[in-house]
């Protein structure tokens, strides 16, 4: 009877122990906690890391209190086999079960980039440095090696035009070569065989084709409008004729370090390749990045005999056939509509 009662109080104090240790650790899962000093500290969880390390690389930057104290919120959750890998962000005072469930759910951290369609390498680097993402020199320097399009474009020294305008997501440390990587395969793909054929039907390479893009885009923002000034410079192209584009000459002023933010009528003679003012046919290679509105304008451009253009200091332009025509709109639209705004009251 003696040795009963002992193995009774022996059961019953176990019972305490454990309910006590249960409600100690309930408590503790369930407890916010957050030790590391600034606002925000980030983790990253390589693949194939087990609950163990994921714990001690929490406890180590502050995350969770102990590793006890994440096993026991893993093993409450029921979630040990769903931990992702990747680098996650920390911002305020979590409990344990609140980052098993972070995790769980592969909330990692990623920041949105981004990039406008007309852009040049130069001014797609700036964009990169003022994400906070590195230096516009190692984004520059990545967009300097044509490897990824070669195949497609023999002629390239450089990416220029061959990265895909759009916004993309990334990694706050996101190394230039991956991201210039990830956006020329975007270009690639947007060149589907479709617009690839259309291109080559027209008797024109790919370089060719992304050229006169990259003009469309420069040139217009009415979508309507760029099947339209593809069919000029295809036309002109076609006829021999200059393109006297001027976003060209902006394009050769700004690899100069020459460009002050206008195009005056000097500039119009400035010696470059790039001026196709001064040089016939089409620039060497692209002066920006077209969107893909602008790469299918040049597969699939309007119907029209246009041969200029010009613009109605609204965004859009009126079209000519003849160089009559287009001097009766530049005097219209460019002489007359600028006297008049100076001579109106204000």
């Amino acid at each position: 009877m003696r040795l009963l009662k002992r193995l009774l109080l022996v059961l019953v104090a176990i019972g305490l122990v454990a309910a006590g240790a249960g409600y100690f650790g309930f408590t503790r899962v369930n407890q916010t906690y957050k030790a590391y000093p600034g606002d925000e500290v980030f983790v990253e969880i390589p693949a194939g890391d087990g609950p163990a390390r994921i714990g001690q690389r929490l406890v180590d930057a502050g995350v969770v209190q102990d590793a006890v104290t994440f096993r026991g919120a893993v093993w409450l959750s029921g979630r040990a086999r769903e931990l992702k890998a990747g680098e996650y962000r920390f911002e305020r005072p979590m409990t344990a079960l609140e980052v098993v469930d972070k995790i769980a759910r592969g909330d990692i951290h990623r920041r949105l980039i981004t990039f406008r369609e007309g852009l040049t390498i130069g001014e797609m680097a700036e964009v990169f440095e003022t994400a906070g993402l590195g230096k516009a020199k190692e984004f520059e320097t990545a967009a300097r090696d044509p490897s990824v399009i070669r195949e497609l474009d023999p002629e390239a020294r450089d990416l220029e035009g061959y990265l895909f305008p759009e916004t993309y997501t990334v990694r706050r440390d996101v190394a230039p070569s991956a991201l210039v990587t990830q956006m020329a395969e975007l270009f690639l793909e947007t060149l589907t065989p479709a617009i690839r054929d259309a291109i080559k039907a027209q008797g024109l390479t790919l370089r060719e084709a992304v050229t006169v893009a990259s003009l469309v885009e420069k040139e217009t923002a009415v979508p309507e409008e760029r099947p339209q000034v593809a069919a000029v410079y295809l036309n002109r192209r076609r006829l021999k004729m200059p393109m006297q584009a001027d976003p060209t000459v902006i394009y050769a002023l700004q690899r100069a370090g020459r460009y002050k933010g206008n195009l005056r009528r000097d500039d119009l003679q400035f010696d470059s390749p790039y001026n196709t003012y001064r040089y016939p046919g089409l620039p060497p290679g692209p002066i920006a990045a077209p969107g893909k509105a602008s790469l299918e304008a040049v597969a699939m451009p309007a119907a029209v005999d246009y041969l200029y253009f010009v613009s109605r200091n609204d965004g859009s332009h009126v079209f000519a056939r003849t160089l009559d025509e287009h001097n009766r709109n530049v005097q219209r639209w460019q002489v007359d509509f600028f006297r008049q705004r100076r001579q109106s009251p204000q």
